[in-house]
């Protein structure tokens, strides 16, 4: 049974489910979708529509499709789309697990992750953390990013400071305090 489903599954990578047909949906949802709520190339207005705006959902499908096809055309962007979505749904597994671990522990309340408290920001950031590494891992900039730090040069970021230092004090020298005083005054 487990063989099975393993040739079906090899199957589908062989006709180009995995390298073709799941990014092109993919790219052409989100694009069609963004186009959709924008309202980027425009609305058709007709009295046939009682006075409702209606997308140009042909121009937008097309628009879409279009760049479904630019996109499934380079190989090495659906590599970086597969590798980017394979991270993004473990990060999304790792997540729900740990909510499930919190609300564990969490009071007979419903568990939430609305508020302010310190745990939920951390989270946050770690998963923040977390997509910013799958993207730069999938791109390939992860080594780039890491040889830069292990190369810096203690002169070289004292120069940098030495730098913000003079554009902050310029910043604040010319200043204008006119704009300080009317938003003060019309308080």
């Amino acid at each position: 049974m487990v063989s099975q489903f393993r040739s079906a599954l090899e199957f589908l990578n062989e006709i180009g489910l995995y390298d073709v047909v799941l990014p092109f949906v993919l790219v052409f949802t989100l694009v069609f979708a963004i186009l959709e709520k924008t309202r980027l190339l425009g609305v058709h207005e007709h009295e046939s529509f009682k006075g409702r705006k209606i997308t140009k959902k042909n121009l937008n499908g097309m628009v879409a499709m279009s760049v479904a096809f630019l996109v499934v055309a380079s190989t090495q962007l659906v590599g970086i789309i597969n590798e980017v979505m394979a991270n993004f749904a473990l990060l999304l597994v790792l997540a729900i697990c740990f909510m499930l671990l919190a609300g564990a522990l969490h009071s007979d309340k419903e568990f939430s992750l609305e508020g302010r408290e310190p745990w939920m920001m951390i989270l946050m950031v770690i998963m923040f953390g977390g997509i910013i590494y799958i993207f730069l891992d999938a791109l390939d900039w992860l080594s780039y990013i890491l040889w830069f730090f292990q190369n810096l040069d203690l002169e070289w970021i004292s120069s940098l400071v030495f730098l913000a230092i003079v554009i902050g004090l310029i910043m604040f020298i010319t200043r204008d305090p006119a704009k300080k005083k009317e938003s003060s005054s019309s308080d």
